[in-house]
């Protein structure tokens, strides 16, 4: 049943915001398929397949390990800490925003550009002030150790007395 439910979510949600919403973008400026394929349609692909692979692990991990989905209305059970959430704490957002960016590079879209800029912008708002609150309510000190061991948006990790909670070797 998990599994359906992942399905389910990642099609509405991410499908959405990655999949619908572009095309109404580039259907309402005109632009679209067919297109001649050049250089930088096969350099885009990989920004769009990193981002993709990015956003089906961390969907997978959230399932796995949360034994839950992205959807907030069927959160992880269980505070995701492991695979990509290692290095940075919101790495499903930073693989749509790759996929997104590749998406605006591939078909050289201004509007897909903006809209990538303007959903990034909105996601940073949600986080901040919806996300993050949440979860430190839910999941505590664990949740709190675990920010102060990674980085919101950039990958890599903090060292020091934190970075102990998720299994980074202890300097002493």
């Amino acid at each position: 049943m998990l599994v359906l439910r992942s399905v389910f979510f990642t099609i509405v949600v991410p499908g959405t915001v990655t999949v619908l919403i572009p095309y109404l973008i580039l259907t309402g400026s005109g632009a679209g398929w067919p297109m001649p394929w050049g250089a930088w349609q096969y350099l885009a692909l990989a920004p769009i397949a990193v981002g993709t692979g990015i956003l089906f692990r961390c969907i997978w991990d959230f399932a796995r390990v949360g034994h839950g989905t992205l959807a907030p209305i069927d959160p992880p059970k269980e505070l995701v800490v492991q695979g990509m959430y290692r290095y940075v704490r919101n790495p499903m957002y930073f693989g749509v925003l790759i996929l997104l960016l590749g998406e605006a590079a591939f078909f050289a879209s201004d509007g897909l550009l903006y809209y990538a800029i303007a959903w990034f912008v909105m996601i940073h708002v949600v986080v901040v002030f919806y996300e993050e609150p949440a979860l430190r309510r839910r999941f505590g000190e664990s949740y709190e150790s675990y920010c102060l061991s990674v980085h919101r948006w950039l990958p890599g990790r903090r060292f020091g007395q934190a970075a102990t909670m998720i299994d980074v070797p202890r300097r002493e």
